[in-house]
């Protein structure tokens, strides 16, 4: 049933989510970005959200708001999902009736409760109802969906910002849920009485006075991405970017020449050198780097050189096109005729036999199910070239590839791996890192440089604070 799949699908995205704002608020990395919003507006956007919700089981949604609310310096994103998260919980769990909305202002903050008609929460429950993952009782949680995580959630982003929240309830009557905001600026925001030194900077001609912006700048935010050069003779920078880094520019260029020219049009975070021999740009170069753009050298080994460390051809990371194997092939010259594919799995050699396909009858095809029969099938059929895995059961593609070195008949073989295995993915794809920056660096750079990067670095500090299970340590 595609639709109590997605329904499923939905649900589980939704938990995630809210295990994934659970953590961030309690690592304390959850950041507000606060402004001047207008509380009935946040709430008939909540409203909206889950009128739906209401319609279908025919219960009444309203909410009763005086016209004269102050504005409240607030996350208006934050504040909304709160409001939703109360109104879901309500409309789930409330059968006959409905929901009131309704707030209020009083002592320098604004009060809003969300009252339902449902079956109401015993006393012994109400102390815990704020707890992660906590559900009235098994038979409201087989009954009805959700993860036991919004009140949690919604309490602690009401306390970042420096409210509160709480719960009445009676059983068979209903329950009501408030919070309350400040409804000023915290004291960091507001702006200080002007004293005597200060009135000269206005003029006494003028009947204006301070007012603080009660909504926010109307000109769009532009969102500013860090941008990365990388000077890379072949793609093992950028596909490291794009593999670990979310949200970042990088930018491919293959000599010296091209890395000033795109430095030039636009500030980047860096440029970022991959130098097996720790190569840098030359002084006169380094020099006309633009904005006082840092230079970062590495060691990242691509294909090639993965290639060549194994004594292999070419490495090719699975999944590959026929496109990308035949011309690895082609590469190898007009005398490949006879090829030995060798894989522990025949799927995947059936799979490697019909993308040679497009080549016509131009190759001749063997198979090899284990490093052994490879090793043989070379010594006795003499293949022109072999498309070898290096993950197999027994003597794998390492060893095929050692035995195949060390034996004068077969060494001149070309081999081209295939192979799921990155060699990125090693736990060590680097062992240099030097930081340039042209005109030098001051006393504070080269402290907060060397700060930095001691503390990614030590030993001790990783031993104290292993890494969380799934991330494996490096």
């Amino acid at each position: 049933d595609i639709t109590a799949i997605q329904r499923n699908s939905q649900h589980l995205a939704r938990l995630v989510n809210d295990v994934l704002d659970l953590s961030q608020v309690e690592a304390g990395r959850m950041a507000l970005s606060r402004e001047w919003a207008a509380i009935p507006a946040i709430l008939d956007e909540a409203m909206e959200g889950v009128r739906s919700l209401f319609e279908l089981k025919g219960l009444y949604l309203q909410a009763e708001l005086p016209a004269d609310l102050p504005l409240a310096f607030c996350d208006r994103l934050r504040i909304r999902q709160v409001v939703i998260n109360l109104l879901s919980n309500a409309g789930r769990l409330t059968e006959r009736g409905g929901v009131t909305v309704r707030a209020c202002a009083a002592d320098d903050c604004v009060s809003i409760t969300v009252t339902d008609t449902g079956p109401g929460i015993a006393p012994d429950h109400l102390a815990r109802m704020f707890e992660p993952f906590m559900q009235v009782d098994s038979s409201i949680r087989r009954r009805h969906e959700g993860s036991g995580l919004g009140l949690a959630i919604s309490k602690h982003f009401i306390e970042m910002h420096g409210g509160r929240m709480w719960l009445e309830s009676e059983v068979d009557v209903g329950t009501t849920v408030g919070f309350s905001l400040p409804a000023g600026a915290p004291e960091q925001f507001q702006l200080a009485s002007a004293s005597s030194d200060a009135r000269r900077w206005f003029s006494p001609y003028s009947a204006h006075e301070y007012r603080a912006r009660t909504r926010r700048f109307a000109a769009p935010t532009l969102p500013v991405v860090p941008r990365y050069v990388l000077l890379d003779q072949g793609d093992a920078l950028v596909r490291l970017f794009a593999r670990y880094l979310d949200d970042v520019e990088a930018v491919p260029v293959r000599n010296t020449a091209n890395a000033l020219a795109e430095l030039n049009r636009s500030p980047a975070q860096a440029l970022v050198i991959n130098s097996a021999s720790g190569h840098h740009l030359p002084t006169d170069e380094t020099g006309s780097l633009p904005f006082g753009t840092p230079t970062i050298t590495c060691w990242v080994p691509g294909e090639k050189e993965a290639a060549g460390v194994l004594g292999a051809t070419r490495y090719l990371i699975k999944p590959i096109s026929s496109q990308a194997l035949l011309g690895a092939l082609e590469g190898l010259g007009t005398g490949i005729k006879q090829l030995l594919l060798v894989d522990d799995e025949q799927e995947v050699l059936r799979l490697l036999t019909r993308m040679l396909t497009p080549a016509g009858n131009r190759y001749r095809v063997l198979w090899a199910t284990s490093g052994q029969q490879a090793l043989d099938l070379m010594r006795t059929r003499q293949p022109d070239a072999v498309l070898l895995d290096l993950i197999m059961p027994g003597i794998d593609g390492f060893q095929v590839l050692q035995e195949a070195r060390a034996d004068p008949a077969l060494r001149d073989i070309p081999v081209i791996i295939i192979s799921s295995r990155d060699p990125k993915g090693d736990p060590i794809v680097s062992d240099t890192l030097t930081i340039s920056r042209a005109g030098g660096l001051s006393v504070q750079d080269l402290l907060a440089c060397i700060q930095t990067v001691s503390e990614t670095l030590l030993p001790d500090a990783r031993l104290a604070d292993p890494a969380p299970p799934g991330i494996p340590a490096s």
